[in-house]
Parts: C-alpha cells; sequence; structure tokens
C-alpha cells in the first residue's frame, strides 16, 4: 500500500513513519524539512509547503492512504492556517483519488465553549469531511512522549517550580494516551475497514486531572511539589505563567493553556477500543518511558 504521511517530521509524524515501514508499507513523507529528515530505508521524502500550492505537485499521485497530522499552533491565526492547509489538501486528495484519510484531531466532547484550539480541529475536520474518500478521525487527548509539548509542559514544571500557584484548569479531567499507542491504533486502521467513515475518541486505561498527571511526573522524578490552586488565575493569566516556566514556544503553550479547560475523556460511545482492542500501556509506564528519552 503506498501511504502519504502529511507532518511527517513531527512528533507523532515521525513515528508513524517508523511504524508504517515496519509492516512493509511504500511510504511518502511530506514536510517543509522531509529532504533533510532521517528516515528509514525506502521512504520517500516530499519537500513541500502547504502555503506554497507550486511545491506540491504530485503530491497525492498513486496515493492509496494519506494520514493528515498539520496542526499549526505556533502561528497567531493558527485556526485560519489550519483551515486554508485542510482545504487545499482534500481538493488535491479528492481530485488525485485517494481512498481513504486519516486525520488526528483533539478529544472535544459535546463540541461546545471549546477553546480556539479545539474548536480549529473540530473545523479541520469538518472540511476534510468534504472529500471524495473515507475519512476516519482519531481524537487524543493529552499524548505521552518526550517530544509531546503538552508533556514537556508538566516536565518543566516540575523540575522548575517546587511550589506553584496554578490555575483551576489543574483539576480538569483528561485521559492521556502513550504515544505507543497512538501510533498502534493509527496503524491498525488500515486493517479495519469498518473504522472508514468514522470518527472515534482515543486514550489511555485511566482518567486523571492535570493536578494528577503533575504529581506523577514530579513524583517519578523523585521530586516534591506543592501545587496550591488559585481560582482568580484565568487561561489568558496561565498562559503567561506558563511562558516563564517552560521552554515551549510561548505560542503553542498557550493554546494548549487555553485547551486545558475543557474536559477531555474518551466517550465511551465512542471508543476506538471497542473496535481496535490493543493492551494499553499504563499512564504510569508512559510517563517513565518519555523521561528517560527526554
Amino acid at each position: 500500500m503506498r501511504i502519504l504521511v502529511v507532518g511527517a517530521t513531527g512528533f507523532v509524524g515521525t513515528r508513524l513513519v517508523h511504524a508504517l515501514v515496519e509492516r512493509g508499507h511504500e511510504v511518502v513523507a511530506f514536510s517543509r524539512s522531509a529532504s533533510t529528515a532521517s528516515f528509514p530505508d525506502g521512504v520517500e521524502p516530499f519537500d513541500g509547503n502547504l502555503d506554497d500550492p507550486e511545491t506540491l505537485t504530485d503530491l497525492c499521485t498513486d496515493v492509496d492512504v494519506a494520514y493528515y497530522l498539520i496542526h499549526s499552533l505556533t502561528a497567531a491565526d493558527f485556526a485560519e492556517r489550519d483551515r486554508r492547509y485542510a482545504t487545499r489538501f482534500r481538493d488535491m486528495a479528492t481530485e488525485a483519488g485517494v481512498d481513504r484519510v486519516i486525520y488526528l484531531s483533539g478529544i472535544s466532547g459535546d463540541g461546545l465553549d471549546l477553546s480556539p484550539h479545539l474548536a480549529s480541529r473540530r473545523e479541520v475536520e469538518e472540511v476534510l469531511a468534504t472529500g471524495a474518500y473515507d475519512l476516519t478521525v482519531l481524537r487524543a487527548a493529552v499524548i505521552i512522549g518526550a517530544e509531546s509539548a503538552s508533556f514537556r509542559i508538566l516536565n518543566d514544571l516540575t523540575e522548575r517550580l517546587p511550589v506553584m500557584l496554578v490555575p483551576q484548569w489543574v483539576r480538569t479531567p483528561c485521559q492521556p494516551i502513550a504515544i505507543r499507542d497512538t501510533i498502534t491504533y493509527l496503524v491498525e486502521l488500515l486493517d479495519a475497514a469498518e473504522t472508514r467513515g468514522q470518527t472515534y475518541d482515543i486514550g489511555g486505561p485511566t482518567v486523571w486531572s492535570y493536578e494528577s498527571l503533575l504529581r506523577l511526573t514530579a513524583n517519578q522524578k523523585d521530586k516534591r511539589i506543592y501545587i496550591i490552586p488559585v481560582p482568580v488565575m484565568t487561561p489568558e493569566l496561565s498562559s503567561h505563567w506558563l511562558r516563564l516556566t517552560t521552554e515551549v514556544e510561548y505560542a503553542v503553550a498557550r493554546a494548549l493553556a487555553e485547551s486545558m479547560r475543557n474536559p477531555v475523556t474518551v466517550s465511551e460511545d465512542d471508543d476506538l477500543q471497542r473496535v481496535i482492542s490493543i493492551e494499553q500501556t499504563p499512564i504510569e509506564s508512559a510517563v517513565r518511558t518519555a523521561l528517560e528519552e527526554a
């Protein structure tokens, strides 16, 4: 099967490319820096920019399945960019006759009162859904891995702040997932015909809060932290607070902080585990692995 990975040099994309090659697929790896990236032997790098149509000629030619992993959180106008990029990709995939597109989105519950980040993810889903191919959407909450922006924020906070005055969102429920399980689900979709045209939530085996994830991360490093939620710290204020406490790019940290007010847990009705049952990685193990690789 000839598979296109759009966003192949990102946190998820690099791991997905390797997993697909291990399964024996022919892989085209697309990003703005594909030619300088390190991919397994046999991978076809494709340098391009979704902002520049002239760099996209034949991107989707002879492609059977495309994974769409583009998110533009580093830009101030990320929602407009993601809308434009998704529209351009949808049109190219449709014209080329791509059979199936798989999009990694974010859990957003009932879709009400969403942060700009999660609202943009939903909008991209809607754009991609109008293409002439079968679309499968996976919605994830926090993905635990050494290069995950969300996990890097947790790691930085526990490293630098033994005493934290934090916003109330630290008690928002979330259902994190190990990067290993995320990749497994993405690959297993290829052999599950019933997932075509469907949307699923993916998460780990347990529900946490951001506070409990902070404590878990600190405990794994044998650090003691004190967390004091402050009701007057708004998402806007907390984003500026993160600017001072994490090395994650501010635009990304701010978008993620604004999203932390939204509960992001797996819906029982939409749980992919019902269709593709895998042995889920305990979050304690996922955090330990991420810290070892950081």
